[in-house]
Parts: C-alpha cells; sequence; structure tokens
C-alpha cells in the first residue's frame, strides 16, 4: 500500500479512479485529479508547499515532485505525462506536456501546454518553455516546433496506455 501521510495539518487528496503503487508515496499538501497514475518508487513531497496534479496524469516510476519553502508551488496540468525517473521541483507543467525520462524542471519553469521536453533534459528556473515546441539539452533549448494534433495524438496514447497499465495492478 501506498505511503500517504499528512504534515503540517495538510493531508494528501486523491482523486477518483487513481492508482497509487504500493511503494509511492505523498506526503502533505498534495491534491490529485482524477484517472491518474502515480508509479513506484514515485515520491510526491508537499510538505514545504502544494503540489497540484490535473486528471488523466501518469508519474512513472522514481520520479520525485517537491517545491521550495513558501517560494514554489509544482503545478502539473491534465493529460500530463511524466517519464521514469523525472525531477519537477516547484514548477508548472501545462495540460498534454510531456517530460521525458530523467529530465529535471526547476522551480519557476513553465512548461507550455503540449510542449515536450526531452529525456534526460535540465530546465533551468525560470524557463519558459513555448507551447507544441520541443526543448532538450543541458541546458535544455529550444529544438522545433512540433505540430499540436501529432503531440495531443503522442501524449493521448501515453496517457491512455498508461491509465491501462494501472488497471492490470488493480
Amino acid at each position: 500500500m501506498a505511503l500517504i501521510k499528512s504534515v503540517r495539518g495538510f493531508t494528501p487528496q486523491i482523486g477518483e479512479n487513481v492508482f497509487l503503487a504500493d511503494n509511492a508515496t505523498i506526503i502533505g499538501d498534495v491534491v490529485i485529479g482524477n484517472d491518474c497514475s502515480i508509479w513506484f518508487n514515485t515520491v510526491l513531497r508537499g510538505d514545504v508547499n502544494s503540489i497540484r496534479i490535473g486528471n488523466r496524469v501518469n508519474i512513472q516510476d522514481g520520479s520525485v515532485i517537491h517545491t521550495l519553502y513558501e517560494k514554489s508551488v509544482a503545478e502539473i496540468g491534465d493529460d500530463v505525462s511524466i517519464g521514469h525517473n523525472v525531477v519537477i521541483h516547484g514548477a508548472k507543467i501545462e495540460n498534454g506536456a510531456l517530460i521525458g525520462m530523467g529530465a529535471i524542471v526547476l522551480d519557476h519553469a513553465v512548461i507550455g501546454e503540449g510542449a515536450l521536453v526531452a529525456a534526460g533534459s535540465v530546465v533551468l528556473s525560470g524557463t519558459q518553455v513555448e507551447p507544441g515546441s520541443i526543448y532538450g539539452g543541458t541546458p535544455a533549448k529550444f529544438i522545433k516546433k512540433i505540430d499540436s494534433e501529432q503531440s495531443k495524438e503522442i501524449n493521448q496514447k501515453i496517457a491512455k496506455n498508461y491509465l491501462m497499465y494501472s488497471e492490470w495492478y488493480k
């Protein structure tokens, strides 16, 4: 069973039809929407500030979401896929974005709607990733624009697949 822990008077709120892997850790001021999946060894640590997660979000194995005390919050929109071993620290990820495996997204960065952050990239604090674009590298830089329909199709397929995978564990 996942570890769900209250801290500083905040108890995580979890929506309907959410899969929490047995060793996922959800702490403090965390709100998770409906139809989400939080995978093995993932940590959502809302002890120092808030974490808000939309609907149909998958946060894959080994990822960590955290914030800065009184300085940043983590916001993740709807239909977002967060790859394995991603770190999101006090950033905003808008609807339909995809964060590739092993990427790091730092405080006050904004990943625009339908954008893709390539695997292994480091998005520095305050970076604004334009909607419908691909960013990659260390530090992450603009690579190219992507077709919004293609981006939406890819991310919806991933989100649907992860919803299906989560059903295998229920």
